[in-house]
């Protein structure tokens, strides 16, 4: 699993670095991982955002799936929505990505993205859900930890993606393992905590749960 914070909100950098290092050594870079070698370049070219290698890479692979895991648990979408790499990930839905598989701890691409805070990419997956109940299960998966999409958004104090996923339907108020709503996790003060905050309240109002 990729995505930082999964300590609920205690991200250690160091290992977050170590898990996701490439290591490049006479300009050949590979993966400290047991990727499977026929899926090497796709995995490669998604952690690097190499849109045209990418695509080289789905055109060459004639074993396997877009779907499969190609590093740590993570898809490719993972991995680019992890990193930000939007074109890539353009490219992946064009090619028939699943929005809602898993990696190894439960998330999906969705929590991946919201953890970076890429609101373009965030707005992209769930423009390309085929419907309203898509949607939200989307908004409404729950990682290892419970956490939902907006959990790692309130985390990472992404005010712009929180926007997004609460107006997209996401819950304020849902609790994750630890016991812990969107709303605690952002610092007081900020304008992420803001916004969760005030939905939460309208949220009560209306008796929602």
């Amino acid at each position: 699993m990729a995505v930082p914070g999964r300590r609920n909100g205690v991200v250690d950098e160091d290992d977050y670095e170590e898990d996701n290092a490439l290591f490049e050594e006479d300009g050949v870079i590979e993966f400290d991982s047991d990727t499977p070698p026929h899926l090497r370049p796709l995995a490669t070219a998604s952690q690097l955002g190499d849109v045209d290698g990418l695509r080289t890479a789905l055109d060459n692979l004639t074993v396997g799936s877009i779907n499969d895991a190609v590093e740590d648990g993570d898809t490719a979408l993972h991995l680019t929505c992890l990193y930000g790499h939007l074109p890539c990930v353009r490219l992946l839905l064009e090619r028939g990505a699943a929005l809602e598989v898993q990696d190894e701890d439960g998330a999906i691409p969705l929590h991946d993205a919201c953890a970076g805070g890429f609101v373009e990419i965030v707005q992209l997956l769930i423009n390309s859900a085929n419907d309203t109940e898509c949607v939200k299960r989307m908004l409404e998966s729950v990682d290892a930890e419970g956490d939902t999409p907006l959990h790692h958004a309130a985390r990472g104090e992404h005010a712009a993606v929180v926007r997004l996923l609460l107006a997209s339907g996401a819950s304020p108020t849902k609790r994750n393992t630890y016991g812990k709503a969107p709303t605690e996790l952002p610092d007081p003060g900020t304008e992420a905590r803001a916004i969760l905050e005030a939905a939460a309240s309208a949220h009560m109002a209306m008796g929602c749960q």
